[in-house]
C-alpha cells in the first residue's frame, strides 16, 4: 500500500512539474495578462480540467511558478562551506554563478513580468521577492556570521554586508538589463565585476589586522 501511494505521489509531483513547466513558457512569452489557462494547458500537454485540479486561477498557478523557482535559485546558489578558510575564493565563486543566473535573458525576462503584475497582484513581487533575494541573502548572512566567529571577518551587521555583497556582483548590471540596455557581461566581465566586489567588500569586511 506505502509503495501504490509513492508511485500516486510521484505521479501527482511529475504531473505538477509538467503543467509549471507549461506555465513557464506561456508567461514568459505572453506576461501575465496575456497568458491563459486554455494556452497554459495546450502548452503544458494537459486538458483544462486537469490544469484546474492542480491550480484553481491563472493568478495561483504563476504565484506557485514564481515562487517554487526563486526558492530553487536560492537554494541551488548558496551553498556555501562554512569551513572553507579561503573566504575570497568561496564569495569569488558565489558571485560568479551569482552573476551568471542573473544575467540570463529568461531570468531578466522573469523579473520583468513579476514586476509588471505586481501593480495589480502586490503579492507576487512580495512572494518573489521573499522566496529569491530575500532567501539567498539569509544563506549568506549564516555563512558570514561563520566566517566572523571563525575571525576571518570583523564582526558587522552581516544582514547588510550580504545585501552589499549581492548588490557589488550584479546589482547594476541586472538594472542595465532590465531596461534593455546593452547587451549581457561577457565572461571577462563578469569576472572583473566579481573581483572589484570581492575587493571592495573585503575593504570593509575583511578581518582586522
Amino acid at each position: 500500500m506505502a509503495s501504490g501511494s509513492t508511485t500516486l505521489d510521484a505521479s501527482e509531483s511529475d504531473k505538477r512539474r509538467q503543467i509549471l513547466d507549461g506555465a513557464r513558457e506561456v508567461f514568459l512569452a505572453c506576461g501575465f495578462d496575456g497568458a491563459s489557462m486554455g494556452g497554459i494547458a495546450k502548452a503544458a500537454g494537459v486538458s483544462k480540467g486537469t490544469l484546474y485540479v492542480y491550480f484553481d486561477s491563472k493568478e495561483a498557478l504563476f504565484e506557485a511558478l514564481t515562487l517554487e523557482e526563486k526558492r530553487t535559485l536560492a537554494e541551488n546558489l548558496f551553498r556555501l562551506d562554512h569551513d572553507d578558510p579561503d573566504v575570497p575564493a568561496v564569495l569569488r565563486r558565489l558571485g560568479l554563478t551569482f552573476v551568471d543566473e542573473m544575467c540570463r535573458p529568461d531570468h531578466v525576462a522573469a523579473v520583468r513580468m513579476v514586476i509588471g503584475a505586481s501593480e495589480k497582484f502586490p503579492r507576487f513581487g512580495r512572494a518573489f521577492y521573499e522566496a529569491g533575494p530575500v532567501q539567498g541573502a539569509e544563506r549568506l548572512r549564516v555563512y558570514l556570521d561563520a566566517q566572523v566567529a571563525a575571525g576571518r571577518l570583523r564582526p558587522a551587521d552581516t544582514a547588510l554586508a550580504a545585501r552589499h555583497f549581492l548588490d557589488l556582483c550584479a546589482g547594476g548590471t541586472l538594472r542595465r538589463l532590465l531596461f534593455a540596455v546593452g547587451d549581457p557581461p561577457t565572461a571577462a566581465e563578469k569576472s572583473y565585476l566579481v573581483g572589484e566586489a570581492v575587493r571592495v567588500f573585503f575593504a570593509a569586511y575583511g578581518p582586522e589586522t
